[in-house]
């Protein structure tokens, strides 16, 4: 399979090219794709026809990702974003290739609500109907996707992202303006995007409708085929392509999120970030902002002759990990929680753990190295210790607890285990 995309080095390209790369490398498994992408063909403003007249003769699948969105004049529009769809229809039917075409619209060709007067919605909904006109002339399937807001790795800011410029300007430590914090916005992840392109290339997309600004998803039976849907009512029903996976969300609660990002060096708080989350998919997006000198940042080493004690990360609710470092021949614990408990992992060194109840003069003895790591638990109830037992080496431990300590409230009480 040899697949075109257009507008490859933009941020929808240059992602969707890095990971169609990963799938003809075998990097990525995809089923039916890996093994079979021969060639990904990169279009862009600096290309030549001669170059897109070559890949319009033998691609296999087109994403029309080309597009103009911050045009000098209104006329601009149409020209970017129907002019190039014609040019690249015109040339598809030139050498008689009707092979499936994506194209990637924009929610302002609803022209509904907000976007009623949009020069950029009416050269998008005109580069739509032109692709149906095609697909009934041709019986070429094809793939009409409306983007609602996009952000992630790579996204241009101070462009027509503000998720992509908050990041960028707090990561930088650069003013933001914020009008109106209310404002809800729907965002697509350029992952999740990235996902449905796959899927629309290997036939499975998610077909919808449009009620005003609002997605009405259309199930389409397995049995129905490519051949059927395009130019049927099937097409009808499901017109448009969609990417199921959005999130909507205000851009006070956006911009709330990045501050806290960018107070982790300093609190070492790792936000909450649950599987398919929006605020996971940001903490990501921030991260890509980052300038070098706040790729690395110090941590606090609480130093004794002893060795040294370094909190790495904390957790709103699950605790915190930390790293102990114990001089050859040290001992350190000697105490005990009521609630508290740890894991305590050693990764280098030769290292003595000794556990006993309070109320029992029974000591259990784990005798642990870096040789073959294991984590041993601190139980409640039980005070603990841990011993270097190398006469010349460092003992390095990373220590996980369940809880953050709390200087008012530290639940950990002095006494020897033996």
């Amino acid at each position: 399979m040899k697949i075109l995309v257009t507008g490859a080095k933009g941020f929808v390209g240059k992602n969707l090219c890095a990971q169609l790369d990963n799938i003809k490398e075998g990097k990525a498994v995809i089923p039916g794709l890996t093994g079979n992408l021969e060639a990904v063909y990169e279009y862009d403003i600096d290309s030549t026809l001669e170059e897109l007249d070559k890949y319009c003769s033998d691609c296999d699948f087109v994403f029309n990702l080309a597009g103009v969105n911050r045009p000098q004049t209104p006329e601009e529009f149409m020209q970017g974003n129907f002019g190039f769809a014609s040019v690249l229809l015109d040339t598809l039917k030139k050498h008689g290739n009707t092979c499936p075409v994506m194209i990637s619209s924009s929610i302002q060709a609803t022209l509904a609500g907000r976007f009623g007067n949009s020069e950029y919605g009416r050269s998008k909904k005109a580069g739509e109907e032109l692709m149906f006109e095609y697909s009934a002339g041709t019986g070429a399937k094809v793939l009409v996707y409306r983007f609602p807001n996009l952000f992630g790795k790579w996204c241009r800011p101070n462009y027509n992202s503000a998720v992509a410029t908050f990041c960028n300007n707090i990561a930088n430590d650069l003013p933001i303006q914020v009008n109106d914090r209310s404002v809800e916005m729907e965002l697509l992840y350029i992952d999740d995007l990235v996902d449905e392109m796959i899927n629309a290339l290997v036939g499975k997309e998610h077909r919808c409708t449009y009620d005003g600004l609002n997605v009405v998803p259309v199930e389409i039976p397995d049995h129905v085929g490519d051949d059927v849907i395009a130019g049927s009512t099937w097409d009808l029903k499901g017109r448009y392509c969609y990417c199921p996976v959005t999130h909507k969300i205000t851009l006070g609660e956006i911009v709330d999120l990045i501050y806290s990002f960018a107070d982790q060096p300093k609190t070492l708080m790792i936000p909450e970030i649950p599987e398919n989350s929006f605020a996971k998919k940001l903490y990501s997006t921030y991260l890509s902002y980052l300038p070098k000198e706040k790729v690395s940042f110090p941590l606090k080493m609480n130093v004794d002759d002893r060795g040294s004690f370094t909190e790495l990360i904390h957790t709103l609710n699950c605790g915190q990990v930390s790293i102990n470092i114990s001089k050859p021949g040290i001992t350190k614990g000697q105490h005990w929680h009521n609630t508290k408990w740890e894991f305590f992992i050693v990764v280098s060194g030769h290292a003595l753990i000794q556990q006993r109840r309070i109320d029992s003069d029974e000591v259990l003895n784990f005798e642990v190295s870096g040789d073959k790591i294991e984590a041993v638990h601190m139980l409640p109830g039980y005070t603990h210790n841990i011993i270097n037992l190398s006469n010349t080496e460092n003992l390095v431990t990373v220590m996980y607890c369940n809880e953050i300590f709390n200087p008012n409230k530290p639940d950990t009480y002095f006494e020897p285990v033996e």
